[in-house]
């Protein structure tokens, strides 16, 4: 071996050694980085013909597990996914109210019930029969209270669906720059793995909304399609469309048209039901949220305000009703017409001939809803008639309620049970996605930056540093000894 070939060979170790402790110094500073990949140096050996001729570094290979990656991105998204149907279900309930809190709907219907027992001992006193109309105005105002969550919480949803498209769309556009700018860094031999660390990191956020599966390709290039099999990225870009609504009513409904779907490069795609492209993640649950929870929970309390309307509409609890006409409970002041059921918890009302700010009369309550004039002031029969009618087996004809003949304090209870269940359901799927979310989350930090295996990389970099420094130094007396002959 010559002088200059082992100077070539210590050159090329000092490089070598370098390019690891700079690769090391970038885990260690990156070890809590989300979406960094850990950097491997790859080295080979060099020749020249058949002479060895040192080392060489050969690349920088980008350590990720892609198996252990995809599990945890379909585990944030279904983590999200039923977060929202949690959060859904949580807030219902807490408006509707348990039965051991304080307004909660089934404690106004006993409330209700016992100022007609009240009123009924004493018809004569406009105390009481004040304390009906109050009780009853209570009822209609968490009606009113619901029903505005509900459709409160499918605006929400409508404006999240329309973000969250924005954002797919942008983010799929950046995926196919970074993956130009990826396959133009490979080309030209450099190392492109900041900008790989920047577009997974991309990908995650895409994740969330829709769960994806990322596919190699050449030159460092990825293809990436739906887990139900739909392509977002694969040379060419996908592109969502959805047209949003300012405001979303009970009545507003997909299937009518007054609420738009999601399209795919122009074409429609199903947003429920098992076979749907982007289940999974947050879109999905959006849309799920707005046109399937919160329209059942809305049918449910239209339902039930329906059946408490059509209790007190009958003549025989008040003869002075004519066929058709509402009694002591609205819709907005006119009968129930069950076409036009949908948001009826959000319109119904006590009845204006009762109301005096609207120009009725507390006697009314005690008379009739159609009585012109005062009658007997000890007459209760209508108040027991009401009284009885609130109470009276008689099955709900409308919202998926209980089908069973049953009183309506009987119907709330059974509502607010459902309401109850589905929560602590909800709440369940949620804890559990989280969970695992969290482990894969921990086994991807586990696979990830070991500083003590860095440190212990830098000490053998440190000593291989030091050995060709040495052969240097050696080379270096040895030409000096040359140049003094």
């Amino acid at each position: 071996m010559t002088i200059g070939s082992a100077l070539n060979n210590a050159l090329s170790g000092l490089n070598a050694a370098s390019r690891g402790v700079e690769l090391v110094s970038s885990n260690v500073a990156n070890a809590s980085t989300p979406s960094y990949g850990r950097r491997e140096l790859s080295l080979t050996s060099r020749t020249l013909g058949t002479a060895g001729a040192g080392v060489q570094v050969a690349g920088v290979t980008r350590v990720v597990d892609q198996a252990l990656l995809t599990d945890r991105r379909i585990a944030n998204a279904a983590a999200g996914s039923t977060g929202v149907a949690a959060k859904f279900h949580a807030a219902l309930e807490g408006a509707l109210g348990t039965p051991d809190s304080q307004g909660a709907l089934s404690q106004l219907v006993d409330a209700f019930d016992a100022s007609l027992l009240q009123a009924a001992s004493m018809p004569n006193s406009d105390a009481r029969l004040a304390s009906v109309l109050n009780q009853a105005q209570r009822i209609t105002q968490q009606f009113h209270s619901v029903s505005n969550l509900i459709q409160a919480t499918r605006t929400g949803a409508e404006q999240a669906i329309a973000h969250q498209v924005g954002q797919l769309n942008d983010a799929l556009d950046r995926v196919a720059t970074m993956n130009r700018q990826i396959r133009s860094e490979t080309a030209a031999g450099h190392d492109a793995s900041a900008l790989m660390d920047q577009r997974q990191q991309l990908i995650d956020q895409i994740s969330d909304v829709v769960p994806i599966l990322e596919i190699s390709r050449d030159h460092n290039q990825v293809a990436l399609f739906t887990t139900g099999g739909a392509m977002l990225q694969d040379g060419q870009t996908a592109r969502f469309g959805f047209t949003p609504v300012s405001l979303v009513t009970a009545d507003m409904t997909l299937a009518s048209g007054a609420l738009s779907g999601l399209t795919l490069n122009g074409r429609d795609i199903a947003t429920d039901g098992g076979a749907r492209l982007i289940a999974g993640g947050t879109l999905a649950a959006q849309f799920e949220l707005r046109d399937g929870l919160a329209p059942t929970a809305q049918a449910q309390l239209d339902g039930l305000a329906r059946d408490l309307i059509e209790r007190f509409a009958d003549p025989s609890v008040d003869p002075t009703l004519a066929p058709g006409d509402p009694g002591l409970f609205t819709d907005a002041g006119v009968a129930v017409d069950p076409t036009l059921e949908a948001g009826l918890a959000g319109r119904i009302a006590v009845h204006g001939a009762v109301v005096p700010e609207f120009g009725g009369a507390l006697w009314r309550l005690r008379d009739g809803i159609g009585a012109t004039v005062p009658g007997p002031v000890g007459n209760a029969a209508i108040l027991n008639a009401m009284e009885t009618a609130l109470g009276a087996p008689r099955a709900a004809v409308s919202g998926g309620l209980s089908n069973s003949a049953i009183g309506f304090g009987a119907q709330t209870a059974d509502l607010l049970s459902r309401v109850g269940t589905n929560r602590q359901n909800a709440e369940g799927a949620a804890s559990y996605a989280a969970a695992r979310s969290d482990t894969l989350q921990t086994l991807m930090l586990e696979k990830g930056v070991d500083t003590d295996q860095e440190m212990q990389k830098m000490l053998i970099l440190e000593q291989a540093y030091g050995a060709n420094a040495k052969v240097l130094q050696t080379l270096g007396g040895l030409l000096d000894q040359l140049l003094q002959i």
